[in-house]
Order: C-alpha cells, then structure tokens, then sequence
C-alpha cells in the first residue's frame, strides 16, 4: 500500500480510479468540503470515513453525504459487502440495472456500514490465526 500527500484535491490521478492500493491524503478545511471532495469524482463504487463524531456519520451516510453505491464508517473500502445490493454509482460498478432490482437503478441507494469498535476489521471479516 502507498499513502501519497501534497496533491490538490483536483489533481488528474487523484480523480482516476485505480484500482491499486493507494490513498491519497487530500488536506480540507471542514467536513463539508471533505464531502464536496469525495464526491467529485467521476466513479461512486466506495467510500469511507472515520470518525468518532456521530452527527458526522448521519451526515456522510444521509443524502447530502457520501454518493457512491458502498458506504463505510470505520472500515475500508472493500468494494463489495456480503449480503449487501452491489453495484457503484455514477460511473463506476456497472451499475444494477439487472435481474428483479431493475427498478431501483432510477433510485440512489447505498449499503452502508459502522464499525463501533476500536479495532479495525479485516475485509469481509476475515480472520487469519
């Protein structure tokens, strides 16, 4: 994994989905503009936000928060959540337009998640011994 600061949050490779494990630390003035910045991008597969300040997650989980199709509150981006509707909005994820779901594509939704604990969980659970 690769952590790169110092970008502007417009930055051509920080718009571009990669698909690598990098994570582009972007500096914001308030959580509002962290918002406008996740937001902006072409592709809404996934995103996260951590955070102890709950009137935070209700904001990033409500529809003035976080557009993509997954979203997290302390936990990475995965991409997909077992048991969870899969699918990425804008341009991203392909979208859900098949199967008896059809319907809801004209509907924005999102899978959401909170993890309450103080550790961070492995992706999907995992567990290695």
């Amino acid at each position: 994994p690769t952590i790169i600061s110092g970008l502007k949050h417009d930055a051509p490779i920080v718009l571009k989905e990669t698909f690598v494990p990098i994570v582009y630390a972007v500096k914001f003035s308030n959580i509002d503009e962290a918002f406008k910045i996740n937001n902006e991008v072409k592709q809404g597969l996934s995103s996260s936000l951590f955070t102890k300040d709950m009137n935070a997650v209700f904001r990033w989980m409500g529809p003035k928060g976080s557009d993509c199709g997954i979203v997290n509150v302390n936990i990475p981006t995965n991409g997909a959540e077992i048991g969870g509707a899969f699918g990425g909005e804008k341009q991203t994820g392909g979208g859900r337009e098949s199967g008896s779901d059809a319907w809801k594509q004209y509907m924005r939704r999102s899978t959401c998640t909170i993890n309450y604990s103080a550790e961070l969980p492995l992706a999907q659970g995992i567990k290695f011994e």
